[in-house]
């Protein structure tokens, strides 16, 4: 915090002083900084209601920013040109967002702390394979199986029993 003094009658004779005020700053940082005010028309809430909804924000502009990320769900390039197809695909991807934000949550429920991007990109690790072997007759065999998982991706897999999509052996 600053303290200033200006002396002097007529601009020629004005002098500027100025020094640091520890006390004040002290003071200030104490009383007001750190501090938020929530101002609500909702009478009705709880105050903790007031500060859930306040802490809940972050979600949602996080959930926009992910909306305009090309790798988890973007709203664009839209490459339609009715509005009919605008809006389907605009719920689409409102839609494939609240599932994937569905999806982190049970994620975060079972232990595994991870954003949506991060539980997207685990899941999309989890692949399969076709092995294709001539045996000494007849005609190719074709294996499906899935690739090695990580410890991660073995919990997702099992969380979200992923192996009911997986290639009967």
């Amino acid at each position: 915090m600053l303290a200033v003094e200006l002396t002097g009658d007529t601009p020629a004779t004005f002098r500027l002083t100025w020094r640091r005020d520890e006390t004040s700053q002290t003071t200030l940082e104490e009383e007001i900084f750190g501090k938020r005010i929530l101002v609500t028309d909702h009478d009705d809430w709880t105050v903790e209601q007031v500060i859930d909804a306040y802490r809940s924000q972050e979600d949602l502009e996080a959930g926009f920013r992910q909306a305009k990320d090309p790798h988890v769900v973007s709203f664009s390039p839209i490459r339609h040109f009715t509005d009919h197809k605008i809006r389907m695909h605009l719920f689409t991807c409102v839609l494939a967002l609240a599932v994937a934000h569905l999806m982190r949550r049970e994620a975060e429920r079972a232990g595994l702390r991870l954003s949506v991007p991060a539980l997207l990109g685990e899941l999309g690790g989890i692949g399969e394979t076709v092995l294709l072997h001539q045996g000494e007759r007849g005609r190719p065999r074709a294996r499906r199986m899935l690739t090695r998982m990580e410890p991660v991706q073995h919990q997702l897999h099992d969380l979200f029993d992923l192996g009911r999509y997986a290639p009967r052996r």
